[in-house]
């Protein structure tokens, strides 16, 4: 995943998009970059994320920015951004959110078209100048990201900013969402409307699935309208989006809330002395599980923030799991001798939860009956960079498979099976999984609850990566 920023404004723009991107940090892993227009002149910043904050790589930047009135940010998952380009059409640069799934065919198609890339360090074609590039083949900036919405396959929202405005185009399905905010002077776009709150902003609404609007600090104006084809990402509200957020104008954590509700609704019968989750993304979903039940909610880990970062920004994945492991501590005043239920958002390669669960039981708890706040992991992700990896066989689901069915090749009529809640190797699976985590029990969340706590139409959320189902 990614977040981007932008801004046009009467006045000086740039405290507001460097704030505003810095309110996306957590949803990127390796590099960040903003770009303004200022007297006719594109400037640019981009620093890798991998060994700082957002805010320490890009402050001493912001004095060759001063009195900009438009630019944009970015927190990227890879590749380094906003791209700036100068075209038959004009110059502009490019900030995109997504994935493209076919983008070794069409950079082949348009070097034949006699068009170059600049390779980056990793000798990869940077995806969004592969993006700048199809925008430029249209006759306007607004033929251009239509242009990319046809030949593009995967997910891409983009926004475009030229000298005196920024174009917002949402995603075709609107598999991520971008939000349009307006304050008394400005008007912004944003991939969270968290980034809205101490900066001024108003929520005005989110922008449709591929449609694109035009906005200058006075207005905004909708140059392409949106269809009626949603699926936007279901893991925004299981894990990624931040806890104040609003998408498609459902809260994230108060459906968080309503989630481990539902988890707990199933668990009557369950004894237990306490609820816990693991920070940060687990403890929405645990204290509506809490809720629930009307059993205390306490902190079994706490999260030590001060200097370890993130644990999935790392791009090593030794690394990760070290970040993961030092910056959660144990509370043996609550865990000794005590039995709790423990509430996760996912389960992806399922190392870190098995250390978690080993450092419980090091400090003497009796029962770890794990929650998880989403069905299995069975499919990685088509469109974004979740779940997705070398190997499917990253995805501790898929290794227990591999292994009970005796076979590296399984079929998608098997895999459906598996993440079927009613079958017997769905029970097969679970069970596999909670012996090789070590906890007492395992559920996860059944799909048409996650559906439920939501609060959108199945037709309208992407699950594919829990039940292979998606517009392709």
């Amino acid at each position: 995943m990614s977040g981007f920023f932008g801004c046009v404004s009467k006045n000086d723009c740039v405290a507001n998009v460097f704030y505003g991107t810095d309110y996306h940090s957590h949803l990127g892993t390796k590099r960040a970059g903003m770009a303004f227009c200022k007297d006719g002149k594109f400037l640019r910043s981009i620093h890798s994320l991998e060994n700082g904050y957002f805010r320490n790589k890009f402050e001493s930047d912001l004095p060759k920015f001063k009195n900009a009135s438009i630019g944009i940010g970015i927190i990227s998952d890879m590749q380094s951004q906003p791209i700036t380009v100068t075209t038959r059409i004009g110059k502009f640069s490019v900030a995109i959110i997504g994935r493209i799934d076919n983008k070794e065919e069409l950079v082949a198609d348009l070097l034949k078209s006699n068009y170059h890339f600049s390779e980056m360090s990793d000798s990869n074609i940077n995806p969004t100048e592969l993006i700048a590039i199809l925008i430029g083949m249209g006759d306007s900036i607004e033929e251009g990201i239509e242009i990319v919405h046809k030949k593009i396959k995967g997910s891409c929202s983009m926004l475009v900013m030229t000298s005196d405005a920024i174009y917002a185009a949402r995603d075709k399905y609107g598999r991520t969402p971008i939000i349009l905010g307006k304050s008394e002077d400005s008007h912004a776009v944003a991939f969270e409307t968290s980034s809205f709150n101490n900066l001024g902003f108003d929520i005005i609404r989110d922008l449709g699935p591929r449609e694109t609007i035009k906005i200058t600090a006075d207005s905004y104006e909708v140059v392409h309208k949106a269809t009626d084809k949603s699926q936007i990402c279901s893991f925004l509200w299981v894990y990624y989006g931040y806890p104040s957020s609003y998408f498609e104008g459902i809260n994230v954590e108060e459906s968080r809330y309503r989630n481990g509700g539902l988890m707990a609704s199933v668990d009557k019968d369950l004894k237990f002395d306490f609820v816990s989750g693991i920070p940060d993304s687990g403890i929405g979903h645990a204290i509506g599980y809490s809720n629930e039940v009307n059993v205390p909610y306490k902190r079994a880990f706490v999260k030590y923030t001060p200097t370890w970062p993130r644990s999935f920004m790392p791009q090593n994945q030794d690394m990760r799991d070290l970040v993961a492991k030092m910056k959660l501590i144990p509370n043996k005043q609550f865990v000794k001798d005590q039995s709790i239920v423990f509430l996760d958002d996912s389960i992806v390669r399922g190392t870190q939860l098995k250390d978690n669960v080993s450092k419980l039981y090091e400090m003497g708890i009796k029962d770890v009956h794990v929650r998880i706040a989403c069905p299995p992991l069975i499919y990685p992700c088509l469109f974004l960079n979740f779940s997705s990896s070398r190997s499917s066989y990253d995805l501790i689901t898929r290794r227990v498979i591999r292994d009970l069915e005796n076979s590296e090749s399984v079929s998608d009529e098997i895999l459906g099976e598996y993440s079927d809640s009613t079958t017997e190797r769905y029970k097969a699976l679970v069970d596999e999984a909670a012996r090789r985590i070590g906890v007492t029990s395992l559920k996860f969340q059944e799909l048409s609850k996650l559906v439920e706590a939501i609060g959108l139409p199945k037709k309208s959320i992407c699950t594919h990566c829990f039940d292979n189902s998606s517009f392709l």
